[in-house]
């Protein structure tokens, strides 16, 4: 169980969250919807530990260092190639899975061995594999941000599948997101407007 417990935040005089207060069950696929600045990555961000809450908490029963996040604007080794960014980013708590990483990649109609540097992708092929990287590590709770942003229909259709996959695996998801993703059963829906849930 996740529980989000009175959480604020305020940026210099600005609330972004006001006392935001639920409860996510262990392999739920949870919904956050809300217009742009809302809140839903500012949320996220903290349930991630990127950033802190002005006050409050986030209490995780279990798994909290099993976490992968999609979030806002992923950053990777701009210069760099897909393989070795997602192997350094694998090497940090585990020893990288090559073959794992290329099926992931190819499911997703990305091509592990590609030499063009992370500088030259789109934003959906950016998108991708921010979404590769949270999931690779068998991570337990997955953060998702805005995970359909740039993707073609081909490729939405294909992250449709593998968030099936994910939930009969049991993984806790939460998708912050303003698209309906009308494919996705949710267990639950929650929309943040004026920095407060419903």
């Amino acid at each position: 169980m996740i529980a989000f417990q009175n959480i604020n935040k305020t940026f210099k005089t600005k609330t972004i969250l006001k006392d935001i207060s639920f409860t996510i069950n262990e392999g739920q696929i949870i919904k956050i919807t809300g217009s742009n600045g809302c809140g839903k990555s500012t949320l996220l961000k903290i349930a991630c530990g990127l950033i802190k809450p002005t006050s409050g908490q986030v209490i995780y029963d279990k798994y909290q260092n099993h976490i992968g996040a999609l979030t806002e604007n992923p950053s990777f080794i701009e210069d760099d190639n897909i393989y070795n960014n997602l192997k350094y980013l694998y090497n940090l708590k585990n020893t990288f899975d090559e073959n794992k990483v290329a099926t992931l990649c190819q499911q997703m109609h990305l091509d592990l061995y590609e030499k063009l540097p992370m500088k030259k992708y789109s934003i959906g092929m950016r998108q991708k594999v921010a979404f590769i990287q949270a999931v690779m590590e068998d991570q337990k709770i997955i953060y998702l941000d805005e995970p359909t942003r740039g993707m073609d229909e081909e490729s939405v259709q294909q992250f449709y599948q593998m968030i099936e996959q994910l939930h009969n695996e049991n993984k806790t998801i939460i998708i912050c997101t303003h698209e309906k993703l009308e494919s996705i059963t949710f267990d639950k829906e929650y929309q943040i407007d004026n920095g407060i849930i419903s």
